[in-house]
């Protein structure tokens, strides 16, 4: 060539016997620059404020549950913590009357007086009030309320009383009702809210009917009265107000029954057993358990069957009428009872008209009386009464 540069062409250059199907030569990357660096991107600002979001709505969810949490924690009730609260200030009544039940629960207010069901205590010839621990006061009747509620004045002081609820709760709140049972035992049932109430037919009995309602502090808040469990109802705070005043209000007054002839409860007596629970003790427990329950529901002609002949020559049908006409038997308890079952001994506690024939202005005395019993055609019979101790009066601590 003219310029001088070797005219021949080049040879081509070898391809590498690894190089597979390559179409075109590769360059060496050491040759080869690097791609540029993008730019650093700014914080995607949307996604900033999305995040902040999720933050605050989970933190306001959590304080909304624990709110939730605190305000449930307040609505729910304790019932044995309320029982602890409520429970000495909740009595049982009894009484003799000239047609009401005779039996209901009741809850002490200030000065010694009692709330408890009407239905109970109607036209009374007796009445006493039993505290959670066993001791028993005498009771009048002051006056009774349209909507069903008694007020008694107890004849002494029976213990301390509850406390009135300064107001009403939520209306979601939880309830309870305190009562007593027909054998007297002390018992707590939930009762639902205002808002959604349980309904009184699934945890009640007629002795239960005067039972306070009470809130989760045990302050009082209502209290059940009607003449029958399915006609109980709840009797509202605003009410109670009234009859519990040192000056009640909307009470009219009462006055106490003249019938000659007066019963109480009439459901079946089980005396408490303290003694072993033998086979001989329990067949004690039977009988006595019957000789009560008949006297109480006074079928007298029914005694005669558990009399021996020589002991139904002296407690005749007439005798044993005039001497319990106004009675009624309770907190009876079997002490003892001979190893050939020839005598059983047995403390109970007699409630009558202070009219009654050597009642001498009280009404009720407390008994403690041994049985002389025989056996005939296989059947254990009262043969004879002696008494073991001077009666003493109910509520004699």
């Amino acid at each position: 060539m003219e310029d001088g540069r070797n005219g021949l062409p080049r040879p081509p250059r070898r391809i590498p016997a690894n190089a597979g199907s390559l179409t075109q030569l590769e360059v060496p990357s050491r040759l080869t620059a690097p791609p540029p660096t993008p730019p650093a991107r700014r914080p995607w600002i949307f996604g900033r404020i999305l995040a902040g979001f999720v933050v605050l709505l989970v933190i306001t969810a959590g304080g909304a549950g624990a709110g939730w949490f605190v305000h449930q924690q307040r609505l729910d009730i304790n019932t044995d913590e309320v029982l602890k609260a409520a429970g000495p200030a909740v009595v049982r009544v009894l009484a003799t009357t000239c047609g009401s039940t005779g039996e209901a629960s009741g809850v002490l207010i200030d000065n010694g007086r009692v709330l408890t069901a009407a239905s109970a205590v109607a036209n009374p010839r007796s009445i006493v009030i039993i505290t959670q621990d066993g001791r028993i006061r005498r009771a009048n009747l002051l006056g009774t309320s349209a909507d069903g509620v008694a007020v008694l004045q107890s004849i002494g002081q029976p213990g301390a009383p509850i406390q009135v609820a300064a107001a009403d709760p939520d209306p979601k709140a939880q309830r309870a009702l305190i009562g007593y049972t027909a054998a007297g035992k002390q018992t707590i049932n939930e009762v639902g809210s205002t808002a959604d109430p349980r309904a009184l037919s699934e945890v009640m009995n007629t002795a239960k009917l005067g039972g306070p309602v009470v809130d989760r502090s045990g302050g009082l808040i209502g209290l059940v009265t009607g003449a029958t469990v399915q006609a109980g109802a709840i009797v509202p705070l605003e009410n109670l107000r009234g009859y519990a005043a040192v000056a009640p209000s909307g009470v009219t007054v009462a006055t106490a029954g003249t019938c000659d002839q007066s019963r109480g409860p009439q459901a079946a007596v089980v005396p408490a057993l303290q003694v072993a629970g033998t086979t001989l003790n329990v067949e004690v427990q039977h009988l006595f358990g019957n000789y009560i329950t008949l006297e109480n529901q006074q079928d007298f002609r029914g005694l005669q069957s558990l009399y021996s002949a020589r002991f139904a020559q002296g407690m005749t049908e007439a005798r044993d009428l005039h001497n319990h006409r106004t009675s009624y038997f309770f907190n009876a308890k079997i002490t003892d009872v001979a190893p050939d079952g020839s005598y059983a001994r047995m403390s109970y506690d007699i409630l009558f008209a202070p009219t009654a024939t050597g009642a001498g202005g009280q009404n009720c005395n407390r008994l403690d009386v041994r049985f002389q019993l025989v056996r005939v055609g296989g059947k254990l019979l009262i043969d004879r009464t002696v008494p073991m101790a001077t009666a003493v009066s109910c509520d004699s601590d």
